[in-house]
Formats: C-alpha cells, structure tokens, sequence
C-alpha cells in the first residue's frame, strides 16, 4: 500500500497508522479464503458485552463466488460503484439488536460489531490488504438479498483488497487516493478527567 505518512502527537503501533480507506483496488490480484479466514478470526476475538459477539460478516468474494460479490455490489450506492468495482470482496457487516442469552434488547450491539470491524480492518492491514468501510448502501436491499432475519440491522458494507499501484490509479480517483490524510486535533475529541478538557 502507498503509506501515507500521519501526524500524530504520541507514537502509534505502526499497524495503526499504516492503516487507511483507499478507493483504487487491484483487478488482478484476489484475496485467498485463508487470509479472509484470518480477518473472521481476529474479528472472532473482538471485545464485547457479556462475551456476547454480536457481529455477523457476510464476505462476498469474486474469485469464489462472483454471483453472491455482484449481489452484494447491487446493495452499493450509486456513487460508491464507480470506485468499487475492483474490489475483490465484498462484505456486509450486521449487528444482532438483541442479546443471544435472552433476546432483550442489546444497546451495545452496534458498539461491539464496530469492534469486530476494526479487528477485521487491522488484520487485513497486517496482510498487506486495504479495507475501506461504508454507509453509502442499501440495507434494506442487503436484507432482501441476502435473507438477513430481522433482529441483525446491516450497519455497513467494507471492501477488502490490493491496492493498486501508484501508477496505475485511475485518474478520476487520483486526488482522491494520494490525499493526506487528516484529523482535527487530539484535544477536540478526548478529554481528561471531564467534559471538554483536552488531553
């Protein structure tokens, strides 16, 4: 992957940092049902409420299924096709809104499948793949498509790939590809010992 360089205020585990949303995917190059069984596994191991591993991955791959990928295409948005095309996977990440053990109502549900989603992100990173997650997608077609029962909400679809190389990105994606990468200042966000105390 292009490595883009990040200002950061304290040092960060060079998994993290290497770690962004790309858009330009390799056609050529898929991605092996071994590592997509290391990115389930490590999601597999992601913290959450009562042990209770609300997440459910739907992972659509071309090279194994190009039928099921191109589903899960139909469920992009419009502006998210363009630049997805070339992905070689596919997935559709839901949220169980209710706990297992009792089928209440599970308010953490969607904090912990975004849990899981960041161990499949960080997996992917230390497999050389690139993931860029979404909400630009349909979860009402997902649904249908894919017979989701009614108690898993879609929260998002994420692709999963190479990238491509610097030469080869697409010059409608370019500007886009080889941006810096940005975020607003750390005192912004996190606070110590109370509300708008910057660390």
């Amino acid at each position: 992957m292009i490595n883009k360089a990040i200002d950061v205020s304290a040092p960060v585990h060079e998994l993290i940092s290497s770690r962004w949303s790309g858009v330009s995917y390799d056609p050529a190059k898929m991605v092996d049902d071994a590592d997509l069984r290391a990115m389930a596994e490590a999601a597999r191991w992601a913290p959450s409420c009562f042990g209770d591993q609300p997440w459910r991955v739907i992972f659509c791959s071309k090279s194994s299924d190009s039928e099921a990928w191109q589903q899960a295409y139909s469920c992009l948005a419009e502006g998210n096709q363009p630049w997805c095309q070339h992905a070689p996977v596919l997935a559709i990440i839901c949220a169980d809104t209710l706990f297992s053990q009792n089928d209440e109502e599970n308010a953490w549900g969607a904090y912990d499948t975004g849990a899981a989603a960041i161990s499949i992100c960080l997996q992917a990173s230390s497999l050389g793949l690139m993931t860029h997650q979404m909400a630009g997608f349909s979860p009402d077609l997902a649904r249908e498509t894919f017979t989701i029962p009614a108690r898993y909400q879609p929260m998002a679809m994420m692709t999963i790939g190479y990238q491509c190389a610097e030469a080869d990105i697409p010059e409608a994606l370019r500007g886009r590809e080889l941006a810096p990468r940005k975020r607003n200042p750390l005192a912004e966000h996190f606070f110590l010992s109370g509300w708008g105390k910057g660390i």
